[in-house]
């Protein structure tokens, strides 16, 4: 593979910033997008000093509207937007005015997904899709030039943290969200209709059917993210495709003993269900850890599983609750968290049945109760090969005008983490790119990323999309006469957008 130098160099001479939206940065990105490549296509009088279109002011203003949705937050010091809450309203409200004064027709669906389309002249062409989430975990001008309708979506909520169901927005639109998540309490007892209703959004079981998308409408689905580890940064590039991601199934284990004084219960009689769950969490992370020592000759996966497991199979206990929580009292109950993630379905489930088999021993030596309860199930998706192959042509084109080297082949990442496009995978073919992020960290202050790289993501991906295969050249060069720029030093949100849909037929193509 040839030397990164000239990516390097980009990647470690840019201004870094927090990774606070991943929809975000393809929304501003998408308006305020440079484009180096296509300079030759761009009017003398608004090309700047390297034939660039002003790629420095376009650049900053990326930067500071993240930094502006960056300090909505309903923690002091520290970012949390969790689903419907106040900074979660405040930043969607945010997004929808900036796609608003790039003219686009905006809407907030009844689960609380903001939409912003922009409609070709023939409207009744399916639709591509661009989104991701605008919620967060804990401390973490119109153009008729398309030939399809985009549609870019802020969804409400993908994380989870609030009512420990993931994918509530991007499920709805897919049509896959159970009727009776509405009736699901968050930790204050309030119901996700309830959040809904103090929103003034009246969704209920019975019209709950009419946020879905109908899978003839849409053209597919693509979501840019960050990588959240630290592959990419190893091997020196800024891109990846997603060939899949991760099944995963959450849930909840509840162990329940007998409560008392810590000064008078003497050791052999006590009935501990903390102790139980320390046992329980050790025997967790030696299952996931060596699969092959528990499932492998009980008949519940073949050797494939086995394989598959051993290489992409991860748990993680990340939440823990006691009662009642006094360090002079032996616990009555103790509950925690579990997380399963591995691209390997029938694996995940066996791992399930071999802890709760092992689950009920440790229980019943320790006289104990114990309850698993699933919140969350999510089977693993293989991105489409065909969206693959145009975003891996894509992406080793851009990196090349980008540096002037030859990279090799782009890379090809699994995702360990769940995303929008598990549950858009059910109405449409989906398509990831992921993005290099410093060190790997994610879900935590530190996460970063650099700003030129997520510019030249969106613009590989709109290039691709939203050109006009079926136009001749002559057609295309007809539609570019009909723009009517003007030479500024700071251009309006419309004029990049404008802009953007120019790039998107330059003549070699």
């Amino acid at each position: 593979m040839a030397s990164h130098s000239a990516i390097n160099e980009l990647y470690n001479s840019s201004k870094l910033i927090p990774c606070v939206f991943p929809l975000f940065r393809i929304v501003i990105l998408l308006l305020s997008m440079s484009s180096a490549d296509c300079s030759t296509h761009i009017p003398d009088g608004l090309k700047g000093p390297k034939n660039d279109l002003f790629p420095e002011i376009l650049r900053d203003e990326a930067v500071a509207r993240i930094y502006e949705l960056g300090k909505v937050s309903d923690g002091h010091g520290y970012l949390e937007r969790t689903f419907l809450s106040p900074a979660s309203i405040r930043a969607g409200n945010l997004i929808r005015t900036w796609m608003e004064d790039a003219g686009l027709t905006t809407w907030v669906d009844g689960l609380g997904n903001v939409h912003g389309r922009v409609q070709p002249p023939n409207a009744s062409n399916k639709a591509l899709l661009i989104g991701s989430h605008l919620d967060t975990v804990v401390d973490a001008g119109r153009s008729r030039y398309l030939q399809h309708p985009v549609e870019v979506i802020a969804f409400s909520d993908e994380e989870g943290v609030r009512f420990q169901s993931t994918f509530l927005g991007s499920a709805a639109l897919a049509g896959v969200l159970p009727a009776s998540t509405l009736q699901v309490p968050d930790k204050s007892g309030l119901t996700v209709q309830n959040v809904l209703k103090e929103n003034l959004i009246d969704t209920t079981e019975e019209n709950l059917s009419q946020i879905k998308y109908e899978p003839e409408s849409v053209l597919g689905y693509v979501e840019v993210h960050i990588e959240q580890g630290p592959v990419l940064e190893s091997i020196g590039l800024p891109l990846a495709v997603v060939k899949g991601i991760a099944g995963q199934t959450r849930l909840k284990l509840t162990v329940r003993g007998s409560q008392g004084h810590a000064g008078t219960v003497p050791m052999s009689m006590r009935q501990d269900p903390m102790v139980a769950a320390a046992e329980l969490i050790v025997l967790l992370e030696s299952l996931c850890k060596h699969p092959q020592d528990f499932i492998s000759s009980n008949g519940h996966c073949n050797a494939f599983s086995i394989e598959s497991l051993s290489g992409s199979l991860v748990c993680t206990v990340g939440e823990i609750s006691t009662w009642p929580s006094a360090s002079n009292v032996i616990p009555g109950q103790v509950s925690f968290t579990i997380d399963i993630r591995t691209i390997d379905d029938i694996g995940r489930e066996a791992i399930i049945y071999e802890l709760s088999n092992q689950m009920h021993r440790i229980c019943d030596g320790r006289s104990v109760s114990c309850f698993l309860d699933r919140k969350h199930d999510a089977d693993a998706v293989n991105c489409d090969g065909g969206l693959n192959s145009q975003l891996k042509s894509a992406t080793y084109t851009a990196l090349k005008r980008m540096t002037g080297e030859d990279i090799g082949d782009v890379p090809v990442l699994m995702s360990g983490a769940g995303h929008d496009a598990m549950a858009m995978s059910h109405l449409t073919k989906v398509g990831m790119l992921f993005v290099r992020c410093r060190g790997g960290i994610s879900h935590s202050p530190e996460e970063h990323d650099s700003i030129p790289l997520p510019i030249n993501c969106s613009k590989i991906i709109f290039r691709r999309w939203l050109k006009n295969d079926g136009a001749r050249s002559g057609e295309i060069e007809e539609k570019k006469k009909i723009i009517h720029w003007q030479v500024s030093t700071k251009m309006r949100i419309n004029e990049k957008l404008y802009y953007l849909f120019y790039t998107m037929f330059p003549s070699s193509t």
